[in-house]
């Protein structure tokens, strides 16, 4: 049987809450460091969730880049690299709790660069701005609050990284609309309303994700969590 709408709620927020103490733990055991590999630094926050959360299956790619690589939008898959003293990293995780999906993404500045801190500074800002104009536009589509992070991002000095800024989140595996794929995402070819039920009758969740670059200095940042809960 199919939870209700305060229980779906309650669930994702409790998923979010779990990523978000596996997010706090690597930054504790110094699992983001120099001279480690990403797909190493991946596969020690996987075991990490295992031995937090017993979390054993993630509904989308293990993703850690540093460096060049952080330009490079979800779909590809640059080489790995080893993570330099004065670098910039983001992790991008997907783990499922307990049939629930969370979606968390954080940057982290190993060296004292000031621009790429104010990068990592700027992301969780540029995320507040988003959401609060989703908060605030009843009828809002993808493509007008994929517009406005775009504003957002160009106003703070940087560049969206993707294609889009976001997703359906929901139960594992959470639906992608048939035939009209576009709608699962915030995206300028989303010309549907956010706010809407599913073909289930289900509330739509969506995840915000906050992807900034900097072409001209070969990096750039990640930040995602929930938008609508």
């Amino acid at each position: 049987m199919a939870d209700d709408e305060p229980t779906r709620a309650a669930r994702l927020l409790d998923a979010q809450a779990k990523a978000a103490l596996l997010f706090a733990e690597i930054e504790e055991r110094g699992l983001v460091a120099p001279g480690e590999g990403e797909r190493a630094v991946s596969d020690r926050i996987r075991d990490l969730a295992n031995e937090m959360f017993g979390t054993t299956r993630h509904w989308h790619k293990r993703i850690v880049r540093s460096g060049p690589n952080t330009l490079a939008p979800y779909k590809e898959n640059p080489p790995d690299r080893v993570i330099g003293a004065d670098d910039i990293v983001f992790a991008d995780f997907g783990p499922i709790f307990e049939e629930y999906e969370a979606d968390f993404g954080r940057t982290f500045v190993l060296g004292d660069d000031p621009v790429k801190h104010r990068l990592r500074d700027d992301l969780p800002k540029v995320f507040a701005a988003g959401r609060s104009f989703f908060g605030n536009t009843p009828d809002i589509t993808g493509e007008r609050l994929y517009t406005e992070v775009v504003r957002l991002a160009e106003k703070a000095g940087w560049e969206l990284g993707g294609w889009h800024a976001g997703h359906l989140v929901g139960e594992f595996p959470h639906e992608s609309i048939e035939g009209a794929h576009v709608e699962s995402y915030v995206t300028p070819d989303n010309t549907t309303p956010m706010r809407r039920t599913d073909k289930a009758g289900r509330t739509s969740h969506w995840i915000l994700e906050i992807h900034l670059i900097d072409r001209e200095r070969q990096f750039g940042g990640f930040y995602e969590e929930l938008l609508t809960l």
